[in-house]
């Protein structure tokens, strides 16, 4: 499986990512907006782009559809409950559905509602030598995850985590949406200023610009994530929660409550 990440070069940071079989050199296109630097880029690698995929509807990860599939004729895969205001879909999708891309690449939706009701993750187990992945969209970002002010429902953001991303392994790599790495690291440390992984990944990353933010595993992300990171004793005491009981605030107030907190910092 090969994987290229494409910078669309806009305000918000938006990632496009390619994945293809290197066997038959046919591409998977997720989430377009700036069509012509997916093409670009796809002819530069002699890849043929034979199917997009949305991870939900927001025209950030949509708008550049129209302008691939005229140029490739893909097929658009996207979240049936969002397919009648994304337009143009081919196939609808559900959790549990897989996606198939040339020869060697398979990948499993993972229905993840929050940013939006009808969002969906696509994950490929590890094969060989390669680790599994995610690919994210707005659902988890590097230190952070999406907000659910369009669409979304912060409850089902939390059961999402708790239910599903919780459960990865260590080594999976994570493809997200958009590039937020240093402002989420900012409210990681906001949150947890003792936490000296996001302290030293903030230090490391501080005069990057543009695409060249790494590439994290879930592991590093239960590191630096305050969203993964719904145990500590530190970030609890500083949201100050007032509990209904003697007993500590369990994880889904705290994700509550961080998330209420990032929507205004």
């Amino acid at each position: 499986m090969l994987i290229e990440r494409i910078w669309a070069e806009n305000d918000g940071r938006n990632y496009h990512y390619l994945v293809a079989c290197p066997q038959s050199a046919e591409a998977l296109l997720i989430d377009p907006l700036n069509a012509e630097a997916c093409l670009t880029r796809a002819r530069a690698l002699g890849l043929r782009i034979t199917q997009i995929f949305n991870t939900h509807e927001h025209r950030d990860h949509t708008g550049g559809n129209a302008a691939v599939v005229a140029a490739t004729g893909a097929a658009v895969l996207a979240h049936t409950a969002a397919a009648d205001r994304i337009g143009g879909v081919t196939r609808s999708m559900k959790g549990g559905d897989v996606v198939r891309v040339g020869h060697t690449v398979e990948l499993t939706c993972l229905d993840t509602p929050g940013h939006t009701r009808a969002h969906l993750c696509l994950y490929a187990e590890s094969r060989g030598s390669l680790p599994p992945a995610l690919f994210s969209g707005d659902t988890l970002f590097n230190a952070g995850v999406g907000n659910c002010l369009h669409g979304g429902d912060p409850q089902l953001l939390f059961e999402t985590f708790a239910d599903k991303l919780a459960r990865l392994p260590d080594a999976a790599r994570v493809y997200p949406g958009h590039d937020y790495l240093l402002r989420n690291l900012s409210f990681t440390l906001d949150r947890e200023p003792s936490n000296s992984a996001a302290k030293e990944m903030a230090r490391q990353y501080a005069e990057l610009t543009g695409p060249l933010t790494p590439i994290l595993t879930v592991a590093q992300e239960r590191q630096i994530n305050a969203f993964l990171r719904l145990g500590s004793p530190e970030l609890i005491g500083r949201l100050d929660l007032k509990p209904a009981s003697s007993a500590p605030p369990g994880p889904r107030e705290v994700f509550l409550a961080l998330r209420a907190l990032r929507n205004r910092w």
